[in-house]
């Protein structure tokens, strides 16, 4: 009986992940020259060697913490368990540190998934959308009364990240290929925030203490300026806003 088209996908999806056998695999690639199990091997190592790829190209500074085939074995693991929900490469991957922190071999580098999350944060950043940044003299015009009304409305970029471990230092300095800095660094557990968004061409970061974190987390959540502006650290506070405004953290505001 010839299966429908829906039992074809699904037995098209099976083989390419998992490796199995089929008994719908003559219905997909017979041709009467190559056997159905070793045509679909081709389709399958392409499948897989276009989203390790695209892995590495995501997370380089892991490629070189652990190593070329490390990072392959690792890879093709994660590729077997995350299947793509979309054909844009450059969205695929997101999951790779949490899946770095249940993966046992990597057990005794537990700075890892922490590096991996930074570095799928300056991806995304790299990768988001464009947009103009706000020009600060747009609210020149504001009354006293419409600023504490003002909501603004984050750059496509900008991308706000609880991390350990150093991994923004550990990062850069694999990524310069600092073998001096690499060699000097002890990672240290404390958690801490960091923002990051594109700027021209580079994805630039900085980290933020809990205070400005929470307050930056309010501001690109759209919350109404007078409403997440702390009496008792407003001065900081509106230094922070100044510095997200100068450096083109947002990209437009609204008035409620």
């Amino acid at each position: 009986m010839m299966p429908t088209l829906r039992e074809v996908q699904a037995a098209f999806a099976q083989s390419l992940l998992t490796g199995e056998p089929s008994g719908t695999l003559p219905y997909l690639v017979d041709d009467h020259e190559i056997a159905p199990a070793d045509r679909m091997g081709v389709y399958r190592n392409t499948f897989v060697g276009t989203l390790v790829a695209a892995l590495r190209i995501t997370y380089p500074a892991i490629e070189r913490l652990v190593g070329e085939k490390f990072f392959e074995g690792a890879a093709t693991r994660f590729v077997r368990d995350h299947v793509p929900h979309a054909a844009h490469l450059n969205t695929y991957g997101g999951d790779f540190g949490d899946f770095l922190a249940g993966f046992a071999p990597a057990a005794s580098l537990p700075y890892l998934p922490d590096v991996a999350r930074l570095e799928w944060a300056v991806s995304s950043a790299a990768n988001a959308p464009d947009a103009l940044p706000l020009d600060p003299a747009a609210l020149g015009s504001l009354s006293e009364a419409d600023q504490g009304r003002i909501k603004f409305q984050p750059h496509p970029s900008v991308r706000i990240v609880h991390l350990a471990y150093d991994a923004d230092r550990i990062r850069k300095a694999v990524i310069d290929k600092n073998e001096a800095e690499m060699a000097g660094l002890a990672p240290d557990a404390t958690p801490f925030w960091l923002i990051a968004h594109r700027k021209d061409l580079d994805v630039v970061m900085r980290r933020l203490t809990d205070d400005e974190a929470r307050f930056s987390q309010a501001l690109m959540a759209g919350g109404q300026l007078d409403q997440i502006l702390a009496p008792d650290g407003m001065e900081a506070q509106i230094a922070l806003l100044g510095e997200h405004l100068a450096t083109g953290r947002f990209a437009g505001y609204s008035l409620d």
